[in-house]
């Protein structure tokens, strides 16, 4: 098969590594790509949201597949512009995806769906969450507790937009849930928990995630079925009821509190950086399932979890998540995959033949081990190798699992 991978982040090269391995994968490509993504397929000039763009270049390359990344694309409706090409696409319509692009959209898709989630609130005071309504690269969430925080987030969330979520805030742990989706049914992966906050101890602003860790402790394959069982199903039947069946990753951020799974969020993709703690836990064939999911039947197909696990530590450059840094030398990485790590890369270009930062999150780098404590310490272990001015990382992703 020719498959198509949009995007150029970490998730993207991740997905990448694990399609490679894939027994019926003739051709990878990928548009933009990026210099981790170059060695395993070929990349093209063509940005993720160039809708037309990528339509003639699917037809330029008799892709078999298209799998669409980033939530960008998805919500502008990328997939509708190839599928009515009559291109296979892992990845919903605009219509679906507005369950990540409009938050007030998936409240009301949960209530109708009787899903538990956030309490919405008309009035923001302390304590409560503010979120912006529409896509925010995963920085539109503000926790508040304090006044200051509360003044700080109005004036941040409407800087996305205009329209702002206010939310009860809720106490408990945090997992992200991911599963395969045909339109109807819905095949379970393994659940992951993500770092959103910059600074340990989940200290400072909100980014696009700052690490990952999987299994996670207390949550098995029947904990997670029964979470999808919860939430996922009955969405998909809600949307389906719409006119607008989900055919993709459908991902839900879920608290786990006293009185049960909340829903926190919904996403229309793979999650980043948890797709990245993800893949090496899973056995068999990716392609394959993204190929029955993007074919309307996931039937006929499973879903296998080695029992290794996998942590993973976002490195990021000194001014993220405010900014970002480019055209600085990357040093240590070909060390780090030496000692055992696989090392996605999120942000990164190529001057000439040398490697150079081009972000925010600049590399993931990934450990597996037969338990979460030994797959953190091959984690950090790796990061020491790896050097470039400015870089940061938190150095307490996983700290607290005990797998």
């Amino acid at each position: 098969m020719k498959v198509l991978l949009v995007g150029s982040g970490g998730r993207e090269h991740a997905l990448a590594w694990k399609l490679s391995q894939a027994p019926s994968l003739e051709e990878l490509h990928a548009a933009p790509g990026n210099p981790g993504i170059a060695a395993l397929g070929r990349c093209h000039p063509v940005r993720a949201e160039d809708g037309e763009g990528l339509l003639d270049l699917a037809s330029s390359l008799t892709a078999d597949l298209v799998v669409v990344g980033p939530e960008a694309p998805l919500v502008a409706g990328v997939a509708d512009e190839l599928r009515h090409l009559g291109v296979a696409v892992f990845g919903p319509s605009a219509e679906a995806a507005r369950i990540e692009g409009s938050k007030s959209f998936a409240k009301d898709v949960m209530h109708a769906a009787g899903v538990p989630t956030a309490e919405a609130l008309s009035v923001a005071r302390t304590p409560c969450v503010i979120k912006a309504d529409g896509l925010a690269a995963g920085k539109g969430v503000f926790i508040c507790r304090e006044q200051h925080e509360l003044d700080t987030a109005l004036r941040e969330a409407t800087a996305f937009g205009d329209s702002i979520v206010i939310e009860e805030l809720l106490d408990g742990e945090e997992l992200s849930v991911f599963a395969v989706c045909d339109g109807a049914g819905a095949l379970p992966l393994p659940a992951v928990q993500d770092f959103k906050r910059i600074g340990e101890g989940d200290q400072g602003p909100n980014t696009g995630g700052m690490g990952s860790y999987s299994p996670v402790a207390g949550v098995g394959a029947e904990d997670v079925e029964e979470l999808v069982d919860t939430i996922h199903r009955p969405v998909l039947a809600e949307l389906a009821e719409r006119g607008m069946p989900f055919v993709g990753v459908l991902f839900a951020g879920v608290m786990l509190t006293a009185d049960g799974p909340r829903v926190l969020e919904f996403n229309c993709r793979f999650g980043d950086p948890e797709t990245q703690s993800l893949v090496p836990r899973l056995d068999g064939d990716l392609l394959e399932l993204l190929v029955a999911a993007a074919g309307g039947d996931l039937s006929s197909v499973t879903v296998a979890t080695a029992d290794a696990a996998a942590v993973t530590v976002v490195l990021a450059a000194g001014g993220y998540p405010a900014a970002g840094d480019v055209g600085t030398p990357i040093e240590g990485i070909e060390d780090a995959e030496a000692a055992g790590a696989l090392v996605f890369h999120a942000g990164t270009a190529l001057q000439g033949d040398r490697l150079v930062t081009n972000g925010g999150r600049i590399l993931n780098v990934t450990a597996t081990g037969e338990s979460v404590a030994t797959a953190r310490d091959r984690a950090y272990e790796a990061c020491e190798l790896i050097s470039f001015p400015g870089m940061r990382y938190r150095r307490d992703i996983a700290a607290v699992a005990h797998v």
